[in-house]
């Protein structure tokens, strides 16, 4: 069977036009009809051919399909393909999903998320057989090593709307459970909330930072604990309910008001006596945190921007029969005045800061009265961005308790200023070099120095 070839419809029309066209200009010189338009019969007739070539040509396109089939050939490229390929290519894209997703019980979407993070690092005498030492030890005794224990995982989860609002939150872990050797790493949790979202207000219940102090610096060595703690930086993780409300008075400026009701965690005093109880283990608190910022730019775009945050913590620790009040004024900052530079920090003033993350909270005194110790503190972050791969930060923090409210041979004062770089060796591989040195000042004794040398490689995921 021959295929009769597909004449392009644009072609035909051409060739038809030549063809006919001495014909219907002599018929018309012939007799002409002033109730007829000769160009419009033309058109009509073109019309007519073109609809023809087309039926022709599916006609053909048919008989070519029949054809193939009838010789067992492959279909033609228009046909849909077969249904094992079909099934091969859905089979593909399940594998893909399922190496790339992770879905709840209730089919809601969980994101993985956290840290790989291997440290090596290097103490001098002042270390205590620590990684990272939070105060410098009285005792001659230098460290140093590898780990990985501080590699953290987390999972971002959301979920459906309940009354309005959007249902999310997340839940960190790490392996800091244990001692830290490669034979016992204990999983522990970290933080976990669950926040309902509405457009200026939120809800949110959990393990989070205090209220009044959110803020933390920046570091890869000292991811067991918050950075500088006991030395400016009050971060006890703490079971919490807090409400936000969000205030904006013009596109860039606004108030975040924070309002919440927490757990303390109330710990021993660091001096021996002959009495000595144990205080209750928790107690609830009250916190609160006011945020007002302003942008120097359109909403939406980044640029400079400030922030400044007053908060408050009020709790009371039971110990020896007596209620040791804990009242706290902090003033947290961050500003970038350039996207080169950023500075933050955190101050705090007042009494028996251990139940949120202070080094010192009260004294028991011979006769068996608790007393709260009077402190105070801060510390401070300056970035320097010079390219998107690396950044600079330079740090301190010190905390210092009031002396007369102090037993002899306890920690008076604790001083820690160091500097770090971050380094993207890929866009989720980070060297993060740091170098720190803690002095720490204990009373009635002199001054202990701990130097501290780390190298860390983080792998973000």
């Amino acid at each position: 069977m021959q295929c009769l070839p597909i004449i392009p419809l644009s072609y035909a029309r051409r060739v038809l036009i030549a063809l006919l066209a001495p014909g219907l200009l002599a018929a018309q010189t012939a007799s002409p009809d002033p109730g007829q338009t000769d160009l419009g019969q033309i058109v009509q007739r073109l019309d007519r051919l073109e609809k023809q070539n087309q039926s022709l040509a599916e006609e053909i396109r048919q008989l070519r399909q029949e054809l193939a089939e009838a010789r067992g050939q492959p279909q033609p490229s228009t046909a849909a393909p077969p249904l094992e390929e079909k099934v091969a290519v859905d089979e593909s894209r399940v594998e893909e999903l399922a190496q790339s997703k992770v879905e709840a019980s209730q089919h809601f979407p969980i994101r993985v998320t956290g840290m790989a993070l291997f440290n090596g690092f290097l103490n001098s005498k002042g270390s205590g057989g620590q990684q990272y030492p939070t105060f410098a030890w009285p005792t001659d005794m230098a460290s140093g090593g590898a780990s990985i224990y501080q590699t953290t995982i987390g999972l971002d989860y959301s979920g459906p709307q309940i009354l309005g609002g959007n249902v999310h939150g997340s839940v960190y872990m790490d392996f800091a459970g244990g001692s830290g050797t490669p034979l016992d790493l204990g999983f522990r949790l970290r933080t976990g909330e669950i926040e309902i979202d509405w457009a200026n207000r939120s809800i949110l219940a959990g393990v989070e930072s205090p209220i009044f102090a959110p803020r933390e610096p920046a570091s890869l060595a000292q991811v067991e604990f918050a950075p500088l703690t006991w030395a400016g930086n009050l971060w006890y993780w703490t079971p919490q309910v807090r409400f936000e409300q969000k205030i904006r008075f013009t596109n860039q400026t606004g108030v975040r008001a924070q309002f919440g009701v927490v757990q303390t965690n109330e710990i021993q005093p660091y001096q021996s006596t002959p009495y000595a109880p144990s205080p209750e283990p928790a107690r609830p608190g009250l916190e609160g945190r006011f945020e007002f910022y302003h942008s120097f730019q359109e909403a939406g775009q980044s640029g400079p921007r400030i922030e400044i945050a007053p908060g408050f913590h009020t709790s009371v620790t039971h110990v020896a029969g007596t209620s040791v009040p804990s009242n706290l004024f902090s003033l947290d900052w961050f500003t970038n005045p350039s996207t080169k530079l950023e500075f933050t920090g955190a101050f705090f003033s007042g009494q028996n800061v251990a139940p949120v993350g202070g080094l010192e909270g009260y004294t028991i005194l011979p006769s068996g009265i608790a007393i709260p110790v009077h402190s105070r503190g801060g510390w401070g972050q300056l970035t320097l961005i010079p390219t998107s791969r690396l950044s600079f930060h330079l740090f301190s923090g010190l905390e210092n308790g009031r002396t007369t409210d102090l037993a002899a041979y306890v920690i008076g004062r604790n001083w820690v200023y160091g500097a770090n770089l971050f380094y993207r060796i890929a866009p989720n591989v980070l060297l993060g070099p740091e170098v720190s040195q803690t002095r720490t000042a204990y009373i009635d004794s002199r001054l202990r120095l701990n130097n501290h040398y780390d190298l860390a490689l983080a792998y973000l995921f």
